[in-house]
């Protein structure tokens, strides 16, 4: 009887090679990591949102162009932008490192399958050069302040209000009311009138003019005068 109780293969016992165990550490973990690093970032876009001064120590100097003093609605936007690529960029890191783990758990061999990431991605990279470029601008006129909602921005194609902002294109309305959509990975020099004291070209009077203002009557004009007179 014991013999035959022995052989037979009990029904909580786990396939070879592959660890259920395993399986559930990793898929918590990697849950509980994603929370808490949710968390801490929506409490730092909250307080940086809020314009917490807690950034304003000596040791955070660096990250002071990022939270200087703007006015709340273009702090709020700033912070929701930078949140919200935190969070993307946390949660594929966390779904990309948990899956490793689970796949190797289920005893599935993940060198050729890293290998043929590798190649997909640059494969994507070199198709999508543009794409990131976009990106990449976006994300530093948003860190380094260029421009906000509101601004009026003079860029090599348009002058206009800028409407709304994204991490790949960036939408103005000009001064004839079009709409432009200009991607920010082309937007290689840019002027923000509401930045400084911008003074419109019309008040500002060209050197003829003074030179006009200030020189002596002629004899015409004098005659003229005298005409009048």
């Amino acid at each position: 009887m014991f013999s035959m109780l022995s052989i037979l293969p009990s029904a909580a016992s786990e396939p070879d090679g592959i660890s259920l165990t395993g399986i559930v550490i990793s898929l918590g973990v990697g849950i509980a990591i994603w929370l808490v690093a949710t968390f801490v970032i929506s409490r730092i876009s909250k307080r940086v949102a809020a314009g917490s001064n807690f950034f304003k120590k000596a040791h955070f100097k660096w990250v002071a162009p990022a939270i200087r003093a703007l006015d709340h609605e273009r702090r709020v936007q700033r912070a929701e932008t930078i949140g919200s690529l935190l969070n993307s960029i946390v949660g594929v890191l966390v779904a990309v490192i948990t899956s490793m783990y689970v796949l190797q758990n289920l005893d599935i061999n993940i060198a050729p399958l890293l290998t043929s990431v590798g190649i997909l991605g640059v494969a994507i990279g070199f198709g999508a050069q543009q794409l990131i470029r976009d990106f990449l601008a976006g994300i530093f006129i948003t860190i380094e302040d260029q421009y906000g909602i509101g601004d009026v921005i003079e860029t090599s194609e348009v002058v206009g209000v800028v409407e709304s902002m994204g991490l790949r294109i960036t939408r103005v309305r000009s001064e004839d009311g079009a709409i432009w959509y200009l991607r920010n990975g082309e937007i290689l020099r840019v002027g923000n009138r509401s930045q400084g004291n911008y003074v419109p070209a019309a008040e500002v009077p060209d050197a003829a003019t003074e030179t006009a203002l200030h020189e002596p009557p002629t004899e015409a004009k004098k005659t003229v005068q005298k005409a009048g007179e």
